[in-house]
């Protein structure tokens, strides 16, 4: 279901919503509050993360002790000390009886169970035992799992190891590329299984590094920045201080203590003169210059002059700007749509 944006205000220590004009959907009225995610809020009420839908309904049928974001119309959530998953009316729709869950991906979702591993469907019924020792999300048919040995391998939807475990620790597949480690260094997989670049970047537990975005992923070898592609050839050397995710065909990029970007050629396409800069999104990106914020364009034109103490990048048409204390969104014009009071 496709849901309209909203934008977290805040007013008087209290956090709301608003739509993309500016209009406010759900009155301030929480001492915390989260972005929302397909269609649902995280908000605090009584101590408890509650979800909150967009018409600003709590969905407080059940008390939590934890509650996960909705993926696939369910979300985990724990009560007591067991964990199940609700639905988007905050009913139970798998009931608590896990020791953990995991999100639901493909239609799938990892449960712990007697302390073990295995698969439910989105009814709650198994269709992978529990009888690993780990395991992730199913991603194009394949989920990474171990079976007590240590190592990791990936299974198929029978349970079965359709790529042996030989490997120290390996990660769901994106598209048909999967990131294995092995010695503390990283390599790539094809849905095979077959090696298609050496384990030989360093792995950093946390780091986004092998994960590919606009078909690059960003590497480190001894403390610098390099790009493969998705054949897993290099193709920026290690040089840079810091390498940003692409996104629209570009990506930060840190050299000497400055930031530009790189285009999807992974050449310069906006020299590193800021004083630090984010990502672009919705056609902009923003930039510190002279000890303020504003947004540059993909021909590093400032179309939102550096006039603020903060900002977030763009995002369905509105980017969070602050000045001093004070909170406003603008939209991509630079005029404001929104101010705190």
């Amino acid at each position: 279901m496709r849901h309209h944006p909203l934008f977290k205000i805040r007013e008087k220590g209290k956090y709301g919503f608003i739509n993309n004009l500016g209009d406010i959907i759900i009155e301030p009225q929480y001492y915390e509050a989260e972005d929302f995610h397909n269609g649902f809020s995280r908000i605090l009420l009584n101590n408890k993360l509650t979800q909150l839908d967009v018409l600003g309904r709590p969905l407080l049928k059940h008390v939590f002790n934890y509650v996960g974001l909705f993926e696939e119309d369910l979300c985990k959530a724990q009560h007591v000390r067991k964990w199940g998953y609700i639905n988007e009316r905050g009913n139970w729709s798998i009931e608590p009886r896990f020791e953990w869950a995991d999100d639901f991906s493909e239609g799938i979702a990892a449960v712990v169970e007697d302390g073990k591993y295995g698969f439910i469907d989105a009814k709650g019924n198994y269709i992978i035992l529990p009888v690993f020792s780990d395991a992730l999300g199913f991603k194009e048919g394949l989920a990474p799992a171990t079976n007590g040995n240590e190592k990791w391998g990936f299974i198929n939807i029978e349970g079965e190891f359709e790529i042996k475990p030989e490997f120290e620790r390996a990660f769901p597949y994106q598209k048909d590329i999967a990131v294995f480690v092995e010695n503390g260094k990283w390599g790539l997989l094809d849905t095979l299984g077959d090696v298609i670049r050496k384990p030989d970047f360093d792995f950093i537990e946390g780091h986004s590094e092998g994960r590919f975005y606009d078909g690059y992923a960003v590497f480190t070898q001894e403390e610098k920045y390099g790009v493969i592609n998705q054949f897993g050839d290099i193709v920026l050397n290690p040089k840079l201080d810091f390498i940003g995710d692409f996104n629209e065909g570009k990506a930060l990029v840190e050299y000497k203590g400055k930031f530009g970007f790189i285009n999807d050629e992974v050449a310069v396409s906006i020299p590193p003169v800021y004083e630090d800069a984010g990502a672009f999104s919705n056609g902009l990106a923003q930039v510190f210059d002279k000890d303020k914020w504003g947004f540059i364009n993909s021909d590093n034109d400032f179309v939102i002059q550096p006039e603020f103490d903060e900002t977030m990048p763009f995002k369905d048409g509105l980017a969070w700007a602050r000045i001093k204390d004070k909170w406003l969104y603008i939209n991509k014009t630079g005029d404001s749509v929104w101010e705190e009071s």
